[in-house]
């Protein structure tokens, strides 16, 4: 149904405030990871971030650096309930807050002449922040603002990034409309949508590989589509369009065919290129990505939607930092062998896949801080019926006031890297609520060695689907327990040039490379570096694709910080390959994987598959030996 008045339009599940949702166990230590590294300490070595930004008064950057990296760090303050960073927070929301306009303008003045963009990444760092602290002055400053650009739009109209992303002011306008009445809640989605890039039309015919390499332009920048595939569900909350709904999936399908990755991730280095393992993928994609499939993991209770975000938050975004999250790329590979300055077939810069404080552009530098947060603030939901939803797996924990009761519900596990999970109740007395559990569509179909199991206290196992949210409804009671048994089947997907990928779980597993890292500038520890390999790369493997649990053997260890990190990977898969000689590089990245099965007369060698996010130099798509 369209939202016809000030009522806000339903979703299937509720994000709960930021600080109901807490990380726990390997979870938290990453989370103080990031503190401990650029995160925390951002606006101390990046100009843009100092005491001259705009957003602090200054004359100096006062566009987008300043909300990205607030749209991070405040949900990371108030998660790790850090006083150092809840202070650097202040200093930034308390200006903005105490300089508003007479008309309703949030922020500085700027000279760019796409002036509503940032502010759209600022009104959902202000959503944020009122969720964390109840401060009273959000909710009327952006009910203001939200008039003043209906007001202003008919004579400055969106352009530039502000046209190619106005689903971002849709997310805010649904939170400020779940909270209380506003004039325009009915009339600005269909002002924005008539103004801004028609995703949907791009969707219905998308643009393949070739085209988009010929003319790149804002309507193939990568970062642009991670936003976008939220942008017609949402927008089926104001218009009531089934199609509308219905494009978000499309619009996955379509990146999947033409620039999929193993991962779930499409690459774009700067814009999007291909299916080729070697092609990059610039970081904001990731982050935002998985903030559009939070969103839509909300409003539509998809759970293939919750599946992906997991492979990009336990791939992906760990597979672009270095351990210590003091420095990261603006873009990765699946297939990543060398990390230099170096011309590649990118349209980006040659410095795009080092590792360092700000390689290439500087907006992944700032925006990159929402990854692990929002992820873990996204974990639970609640839900129309008064219950609680798992989304995403980790060690977690989630408070909520039920009717008059408190409950606490705390996830023990070291998910992804073992698919053991135990659920402790707490609370004061008998509560009853419905309580729901994902059931990942990657454990496919059951039988006898394959069992996923969900059990209540010692009662008899639950039947569960794959690919579905599994429902417990009940009265619960203090220090009841739900255990939750995912079996880690080993998976093999078909690649390009019908290369494979080792899955497993959650987990894509990468080609474990020996590399040499070079300082080659930068301050340590926000420096810049070159990695290079230290040990072959260009491996087939020895595979039974049907059956791949009769060529990997599997080695679990416990999890040990930084656990994404080559030395302290918590899974290991060994696996027998030789090497294939013609397999070379193609300039500064590997070839593509040479079609399989391929002929090799090199001897048979044991190479080790760790988690990708914990390879930092890598073969995630392999081409299969010939039996």
């Amino acid at each position: 149904m369209a939202i016809t008045d000030n009522t806000a339009p339903k979703r299937t599940f509720n994000p709960l405030p930021l600080g109901t949702v807490l990380p726990r166990g390997w979870l938290k230590e990453q989370l103080q990871i990031q503190a401990d590294g650029l995160s925390g300490h951002l606006d101390e070595v990046f100009p843009d971030l100092g005491p001259d930004s705009g957003w602090l008064g200054g004359s100096g950057e006062s566009w987008e650096v300043g909300p990205y990296y607030l749209d991070g760090l405040v949900p990371l303050a108030y998660l790790l309930e850090d006083s150092r960073l809840k202070a650097k927070v202040s200093k930034w929301i308390n200006w903005t807050l105490t300089h508003l306009g007479q008309d309703g303008w949030i922020g500085p003045n700027t000279d760019h002449e796409d002036i509503w963009w940032p502010r759209a990444v600022m009104l959902k760092v202000l959503a944020q922040y009122a969720e964390a602290t109840q401060d009273r002055r959000v909710e009327p400053a952006m009910a203001a603002y939200f008039i003043l650009l209906q007001k202003s739009l008919v004579e400055k109209p969106l352009k530039v990034w502000g046209k190619f992303r106005w689903g971002e002011y849709l997310v805010s306008l649904l939170w400020l409309c779940e909270r209380r009445p506003c004039p325009v809640f009915s009339d600005l989605p269909k002002l924005i949508h008539s103004q801004g890039y028609n995703w949907i039309d791009h969707f219905n015919y998308f643009m393949i590989e070739n085209k988009v390499r010929q003319h790149p332009n804002l309507a193939t920048h990568v970062v642009n589509h991670a936003m976008a595939v939220k942008y017609p569900g949402l927008y089926s909350l104001y218009s009531g369009s089934e199609e509308h709904r219905s494009m978000s999936d499309k619009a996955m399908e379509w990146l999947d065919r033409f620039h999929g990755c193993a991962t779930g991730l499409f690459t774009g280095d700067e814009h999007l290129s291909g299916p080729n393992p070697s092609q990059g993928t610039e970081l904001c994609a990731v982050v935002e990505y998985m903030y559009s499939l939070e969103v839509l993991s909300s409003l539509f209770g998809n759970a293939a939607h919750a599946d992906r975000l997991e492979s990009l938050a336990y791939n992906n975004l760990p597979g672009t930092f270095t351990a210590d999250m003091w420095a990261h790329q603006y873009d990765q590979q699946a297939n990543q062998v060398l990390c230099t300055v170096e011309k590649r077939d990118w349209t980006n810069g040659p410095d795009a896949n080092i590792y360092g404080l700000a390689p290439n552009y500087k907006c992944c530098t700032a925006n990159f801080n929402q990854g692990w947060p929002k992820f873990v603030s996204n974990m639970w939901m609640g839900t129309p019926d008064g219950g609680l939803v798992a989304i995403a797996y980790g060690p977690s924990e989630v408070r909520k006031t039920i009717g008059t009761t408190p409950v606490t519900i705390t996830e023990k596990t070291d998910y992804p890297f073992s698919g053991e999970i135990e659920l402790e109740i707490k609370t004061s007395g008998q509560v009853n609520f419905p309580l729901y559990l994902r059931i990942p569509g990657w454990i496919g179909e059951i039988s006898d060695n394959n069992i996923a199991m969900v059990v209540v206290n010692k009662d008899k196992p639950e039947t569960v689907k794959a690919g579905t949210y599994h429902s417990i409804k009940r009265t619960w009671k203090n220090k009841d327990r739900i255990t939750i048994m995912f079996p880690m089947k080993l998976r093999v997907s078909r690649r390009y040039n019908n290369s494979v990928a080792i899955q497993r779980g959650a987990l894509t597993y990468s080609l474990r490379i020996g590399s040499r890292w070079k300082q080659i500038g930068g301050e340590t520890p926000h420096a810049d570096y070159e990695v290079r390999p230290l040990t072959p790369w260009n491996y087939a493997l020895i595979l039974d694709t049907e059956k791949p649990e009769n060529s990997l053997q599997v080695e679990e260890k416990s999890v040990k910080m930084p656990c994404f990190s080559e030395i302290k990977a918590p899974v290991v898969i060994t696996a027998k390959a030789r090497q294939v000689p013609e397999w070379d590089m193609d300039g500064a990245s590997a070839a593509p994987p040479p079609q399989s099965p391929v002929t090799s007369s090199r001897p048979v060698e044991e190479v080790e598959l760790i988690p990708y996010g914990a390879a930092k130099l890598r073969i995630t798509e392999f081409p299969v030996a010939e039996k």
